[in-house]
């Protein structure tokens, strides 16, 4: 576990937590206590550990691997996250985030967790998948998480202010347009990618459709080699 905390302390999720202990986590964890942050994540990856053979899940199941390319991975946009949701012009109370293409819970249970007040809605076509992402929502205690087993293009219109998703298919002008239909208008499509030069050519070719974006990049504790970007799309 000292790699994932020292993982969260370097993506900076405990300055917020010290500073705020309106909620309280299930079996009294208060969200000041990053250790119990930990304590819930550490069920997740065994979660994942358990069923990903079954489920294919992650493309590993290596403990120290599930931390790194993917749970700081998923949380290295703690701080742009939490920039969007204020720009958003609402509290964390009211924010309403959708994981498309949800898989399994990368990055919204993780997004999940140390975003407590916030409802994240896990959208994943799989329905195998879905029981996994209801499991271990119920073992974290999780209470703002949904699963909603349906396609992306099934999801009611203008329904979220915010959009996730990681590992997902390209964006394609398809995939762009049915996004832009789920969004409010004034949200945010965060879309976590690799390489620049491949984002590039991903938005080239839907150019005429989303004309401007914003690409931050990500620093992942233990991952300094690899490039990590989220490509950011305000409606």
């Amino acid at each position: 576990m000292d790699k994932l905390v020292e993982g969260l302390k370097q993506i900076g999720i405990d300055e917020k937590i010290n500073c705020n202990t309106k909620s309280v986590y299930v079996d009294d964890i208060n969200r000041n206590d990053i250790e119990g942050i930990c304590s819930k994540i550490e069920k997740y990856i065994n979660e994942i550990i358990l069923f990903n053979s079954a489920y294919n899940l992650t493309n590993t199941s290596d403990h120290d691997e599930l931390v790194v390319r993917h749970i700081l991975d998923s949380l290295s946009t703690y701080k742009i996250i939490s920039s969007l949701i204020e720009k958003c012009g609402k509290t964390e109370e009211q924010v309403k985030v959708a994981d498309i293409g949800s898989g399994g819970g990368l990055p919204g249970i993780p997004l999940a967790t140390v975003f407590p007040d916030i409802q994240f809605d896990l959208i994943e076509r799989m329905s195998k998948r879905c029981a996994f992402l209801e499991n271990c929502s119920a073992i974290m205690g999780l209470k703002n998480v949904k699963v909603i087993c349906k396609e992306a293009e099934k999801v009611s219109e203008n329904e979220y202010d915010m959009i996730t998703f990681r590992a997902f298919r390209p964006l394609d002008k398809k995939m762009i347009k049915t996004l832009l239909r789920i969004v409010k208008k004034g949200g945010f499509l965060c879309a976590y990618k690799a390489k620049i030069e491949n984002i590039t050519q991903e938005m080239n070719e839907i150019a005429d459709i989303v004309p401007e974006y914003q690409i931050e990049n990500l620093k992942v504790p233990y991952l300094e080699d690899s490039q990590r970007n989220l490509v950011i799309i305000k409606k």
